[in-house]
């Protein structure tokens, strides 16, 4: 169903593209969101307004319940797990996931004369320049004296069509903690810091004199202000990718917004992460440029177990709403995120799209948008949402969509139905797959729930459902083996030998 109060608004000039940013918060729930979640504790008013002027969808996914894999497929339209990446995340040291020939958005923007930014928390990798070359870093937190700080990196940001960009490589709590700007680090970090408090926790590591954990996200958000102000007076659109650190550990709130939610430290983070978006519409109307200026804001995944659910549950707050799991799993609480999209000059405003859609779709609507023309090997799990954007239309736009968990699990939907190719959460929710062996579980080795009628995955129907199992199997193993799920020719997969995963399923 889709639900529109206010009529869409036509720019002057039509033709005109529209600047776009896209704000991803980190480890933000879905049931974080007011507008999502009405029972839910924590204010969210920028969010809630964003959504009044916009369109929410309810029915959105990452194509990963973490970190690094969702942020793959929401640059490249390519679900995660068709690169060398079959499970968890990269860490601060590590190379480049996206190879130096696949086209990102960034890419596609930058060729229909858009200025391109980068600005936050990359989690991609990127190749650090090393004292020897000849010697690899072994241990994915700790490079000690392995990396040549006063040189730039290669393969970054500015390889992957980016024009400017500023951020760190990892997490906030994976070290190094260095900036590096246009491929260059700011600063030789000179000490070492840790935190291992619970909420503000991160992992010992190099530290640059520059990097101040508890301030970064403002730094950041006046750093994409300024790139905003910059860009109004110029005549080019302009693309901003602006992934937030936050509400991720270190869970950090700045004085202004400690004990503002009334729940807990997550809750007044989550409330910081809301005022970055009031800055950031903000200057877009002092600018005059908000009417044509396309914004998206969502989240990576779903909330993870560091905001405490038990202590957010005393005061009846659940940040992953009515959904079964969290952050790493396959349930839809690891991936089911708050998606908001606000275009005055085009989109419709003050709707609710329940249509499923990924976060791999981007790409595909970005150049539907710009009328770029996707090659064979561009964008091979994207699907443009540019029809349910503006009302144009309001047909389902994916027939199938794949969720993967953080050690490797498979699901995927069709309508209400969701097949999960794993005996638990794939996650870190009970049962994992270390609750399963330690109390020898005997749970099948599939799971399939109608989300229409149980939408709190408690009841798994395949005994009762074998022929809508299969297909779904069926149309899973295709998936995988063609190397795409949208129309074109078949594609290579990355490291497909010995993908223990995927055997239950194409066998």
């Amino acid at each position: 169903m889709l639900l529109t109060v206010t009529p869409n608004v036509f720019a002057q000039n039509k033709n005109q593209s529209p600047n776009i940013i896209y704000i991803l918060a980190d480890d933000l729930g879905y049931g974080d969101v007011k507008t999502f979640n009405p029972n839910g504790k924590i204010p969210t008013p920028n969010m809630d307004k964003m959504a009044a002027n916009g369109i929410k969808f309810t029915d959105a996914h990452t194509s990963s319940a973490v970190c690094t894999p969702t942020r793959y497929g929401i640059l490249t339209g390519r679900y995660n797990w068709r690169t060398p990446l079959k499970q968890s995340v990269l860490s601060g040291y590590s190379k480049s996931l996206i190879k130096k020939e696949r086209t990102t958005v960034a890419d596609v923007l930058k060729s229909k004369g858009y200025n391109t930014a980068y600005i936050g928390k990359w989690h991609l990798g990127w190749d650090w320049k090393l004292v020897d070359e000849n010697e690899k870093i072994s241990d994915k937190y700790d490079a000690k004296a392995k990396v040549d700080f006063s040189k730039p990196i290669q393969n970054g940001p500015s390889t992957h069509g980016f024009d400017y960009s500023f951020g760190f490589c990892g997490s906030l709590d994976m070290p190094p903690y260095v900036f590096v700007e246009n491929d260059m680090p700011t600063m030789v970090p000179t000490k070492t810091t840790v935190n291992m408090d619970s909420k503000g926790f991160w992992r010992k590591g190099l530290t640059s004199d520059d990097f101040d954990h508890t301030n970064l996200l403002q730094d950041l958000t006046d750093r994409a202000v300024s790139y905003i102000s910059n860009q109004a007076k110029e005549k080019e659109p302009f693309f901003l990718y602006f992934p937030l650190p936050a509400p991720h550990t270190p869970i950090l709130p700045t004085t202004e917004f400690l004990g503002k939610s009334n729940t807990n430290m997550y809750g007044d983070f989550v409330m910081q992460v809301d005022d970055v978006l009031r800055q950031v519409r903000t200057v877009l109307k002092e600018q005059g440029i908000a009417e044509n200026t396309l914004v998206v804001f969502t989240s990576d995944n779903g909330c993870s177990p560091r905001a405490n659910f038990e202590e957010l549950q005393k005061v009846k707050h659940n940040p992953s709403y009515k959904f079964r799991g969290s952050k790493a799993d396959i349930y839809e609480g690891g991936h089911r995120v708050p998606f908001i999209v606000e275009w005055p000059a085009k989109g419709l405003k003050n709707a609710i799209s329940d249509k499923t859609i990924c976060t791999t779709d981007f790409l595909a609507t970005c150049a539907d948008i710009t009328g770029y023309k996707l090659q064979d090997a561009e964008g091979v799990d994207s699907y443009s949402m540019l029809p349910l954007i503006t009302g144009e239309k309001n047909d389902d736009i994916r027939e199938y969509t794949v969720h993967h968990s953080i050690d490797g699990s498979f699901a995927i939907r069709k309508g209400d139905w969701k097949l999960s190719v794993c005996k638990g959460s794939g996650g870190w929710s009970y049962p994992k797959l270390s609750d399963i062996k330690k109390e020898k579980l005997d749970l099948p080795d599939m799971q399939l729930y109608h989300l229409k009628k149980d939408i709190g995955e408690t009841t798994n129907v395949i005994a009762e459902h074998p022929k809508v199992a299969a297909e779904l199997k069926a149309a899973l193993k295709k998936i995988i083996l063609d190397g795409r799920s949208t129309k074109g020719k078949k594609q290579e997969n990355d490291g497909m030998e010995g993908w223990k995963q995927i055997q239950p399923i194409i066998n």
